[in-house]
């Protein structure tokens, strides 16, 4: 067996590597083609950031294609460009306005990799007859007992990105292969320093590729106008009508600054209700819960038992801990999921995903919290 798990020569494996032009996939194309498999970098257009805030000279976008496709060029292996901006706007960038129009907070991120990375890329990868797609993400995969692929958490707890591939499909997995699962940060930088490559000390992204510096409000102003409609803002305990807010969009459960609010004592938002355009606001009391309900799931794990409760760890914001859950399936693909302790601001729109260990069982998409 071969490093990627093929009873066959390097030489004749091959592998698409998916380079966003950053330093860990440039690493991964790097290593494999060090090592002697057919490599195939593949790049995605996904955006054109000038179209997307209506600025100039602002196409971020294309200096990470320009940096894959020199990577590739000078480490000899061929390179393609996909213009895949059609579909990301439907996929992604149309389903985050929409999610917030819902009173939602989406996780972009996620979807990218469920619908155009994940399901769209794999589909070229086979078509170019490749053996597997490698990925720079901080994840491993791992063979269980039963012959089948399983999705763990990284070594390195700061950089794990599990979170972000709960809705990774079991066939999928099966497909995919992450080199860096086993890396620290540090030892993949030293890495891109050995292979002489330019984007080594290229900083990570912080933000969603999509929204620079953090502005979504005028991503959605672009995509949907009409989000920007005047509503209440409502206690959510006496019912008091307590001012005008600028339109949902512009609020997450749990936010405390900006609400522009006069009131003795601190207020948070507490929940949003896209039909009526209101903001209900309270105290931190009401933030509190320990019971949520879960859609569309995907679940990894066939050797346990969906017909009885499943003692786990749930995750539900990518930069938390996991904690102590209990989780219970319902009809439909839903299930409800109980925290041991009580948990501040479990928010519709984000990802509730289930681990035993460092292995992820499965998750799916919040959509309320049960009282």
């Amino acid at each position: 067996m071969n490093s990627l798990g093929f009873d066959k020569p390097e030489k004749d494996t091959r592998v698409v590597v998916a380079m966003s032009g950053g330093v860990d996939s440039s690493v991964v194309a790097c290593l494999l083609k060090e090592q002697g498999y057919d490599v195939i970098g593949i790049t995605l257009q996904l955006y054109d950031m000038g179209e997307t805030l209506k600025k100039k000279n602002a196409c971020c976008a294309g200096t990470d294609i320009y940096d894959a496709k020199r990577v590739a060029e000078k480490h000899g292996f061929p390179h393609y460009i996909l213009n895949y901006q059609n579909l990301f706007r439907e996929s992604v960038i149309d389903d985050f306005a929409d999610s917030y129009l819902q009173g939602e907070t989406p996780i972009p991120c996620v979807k990218c990799n469920q619908s155009v990375k994940f399901r769209d890329l794999l589909k070229v990868a086979r078509d170019l007859n490749a053996d597997c797609m490698a990925t720079g993400h901080y994840v491993q995969r791992k063979i269980g007992k039963n012959g089948a692929a399983e999705l763990h958490k990284a070594v390195d707890d700061n950089k794990d990105q599990s979170y972000f591939l709960f809705a990774t499909t079991k066939e999928q997995l099966e497909f995919l292969r992450f080199p860096l699962g086993g890396n620290t940060k540090e030892q993949t930088r030293q890495e891109a320093e050995r292979l002489g490559l330019e984007v080594a000390n290229k900083p990570d992204s912080q933000d969603i590729c999509f929204v620079p510096n953090g502005d979504y409000a005028e991503v959605i102003r672009r995509h949907r106008p009409s989000a920007f409609r005047e509503g209440d803002f409502i206690h959510i305990e006496t019912g008091k009508n307590l001012g005008k807010h600028s339109g949902i969009i512009n609020f997450t459960l749990g936010q405390r600054r900006g609400l522009g609010i006069s009131y003795p004592n601190p207020l948070y938002v507490i929940k949003i209700d896209p039909k009526s355009n209101t903001v209900f606001v309270g105290e931190e009391k009401f933030l509190q819960n320990k019971k949520l309900k879960m859609r569309e799931i995907n679940w990894l794990a066939d050797d346990i038992n969906l017909s009885e409760e499943i003692p786990s760890f749930a995750r539900l914001r990518s930069n938390h801990e996991e904690e102590p859950a209990v989780v219970k399936f319902l009809p439909n693909n839903e299930a409800l999921v109980e925290m041991k302790s009580m948990t501040r601001a479990i928010t519709p729109g984000q990802a509730c995903v289930i681990y035993q260990d460092t292995r992820v069982l499965g998750g799916g998409w919040i959509t309320k919290e049960i009282e």
